[in-house]
């Protein structure tokens, strides 16, 4: 009887167990049913944000400079061309004594703007104070200067895609000047953004200085060559075409240098050719005395 009991407590206790056991396993079951709906739930306010960054990466490529017709400066092959420092103190370090450009595109930009204005192949003609002291042109491959027109006050050069030009600038003063050159906005020295602070190229006295290229060392340029404004140097290395299309002339005279020199140019500048109505007769020279 005693067996009995203890075999019928044995099975009460397996019996027992058995629905702890499901219990337990009913538990596992619940939790891990939980964690699901929670990585569900996690995953579900994750993707959205899929969507967003491609969307976001979309507009940025969308917003990628756009292919401007007309012509650019590109980056050409290396060429020979030798420089060296020399000292030479301004007389006003960043207020240049004259400024021009030359702006420049191809034929079919050009005659839009123009009509049939006939082309010619000379020195620009600048405005202002800059034309008393420098000339400043573009030369092709042959040495010749290429076509060009006046515009209002501004000069327009024709370029052609691939063809490689040439900054020239003549000094028809007697004085030593620094003379700061831009293409499309970039310093012809460093390839950055142009600015007076910078140092430029000095031309002795009624000297000519001709610039190849952006200059890579003070041993060699890159060549100046036409491109398309996409392919430009500006947009290529800085993708920024803002000032595509114009080629910048600072000049600035040296200390010590007679200011009455730029004086005179402004007061020539100022000239009136019709000061008056009519002409009056001189008046008479005074008779010397006898002794």
């Amino acid at each position: 009887m005693e067996m009995d009991n203890r075999i019928a407590t044995r099975l009460l206790l397996v019996r027992d167990r058995q629905p702890r056991a499901l219990e337990k396993q009913r538990m596992t079951t619940l939790r891990w049913l939980i964690c699901c709906i929670a990585l569900v739930a996690l995953g579900s306010c994750v993707s959205p944000s899929q969507p967003g960054t491609r969307r976001v990466a979309s507009e940025s490529f969308a917003a990628a400079p756009e292919n401007r017709p007309g012509l650019g400066t590109g980056w050409g092959e290396t060429r020979e061309s030798r420089s060296i420092d020399t000292r030479f103190q301004r007389a006003n370090l960043r207020r240049p004594s004259a400024l021009a450009k030359i702006y420049y595109n191809d034929a079919a930009g050009i005659r839009a703007m123009a009509g049939a204005t006939e082309l010619r192949r000379t020195w620009p003609v600048l405005a202002g104070v800059a034309e008393n002291f420098i000339s400043v042109g573009l030369r092709d491959e042959s040495g010749r200067f290429l076509p060009g027109l006046v515009l209002g006050d501004r000069w327009f050069v024709v370029g052609e895609q691939g063809r490689r030009y040439s900054i020239v600038v003549r000094n028809r003063s007697e004085l030593r000047l620094e003379v700061l050159l831009s293409v499309d906005g970039l310093d012809v020295l460093d390839g950055r953004k142009a600015s007076f602070a910078k140092r430029g190229y000095v031309i002795r006295p009624y000297g000519e200085l001709t610039v190849d290229g952006f200059r890579r060392s003070t041993e060699a340029v890159a060549a100046f060559r036409f491109s398309s404004v996409q392919d430009s140097y500006a947009n290529q290395k800085h993708a920024d075409t803002r000032n595509v299309g114009v080629i910048g002339i600072a000049l600035f005279h040296e200390y010590g240098t007679d200011p009455l020199i730029m004086s005179e140019a402004e007061r020539r500048l100022r000239a009136n050719p019709f000061p008056g109505r009519f002409a009056t007769p001189p008046e008479p020279m005074p008779v010397p005395r006898r002794p």
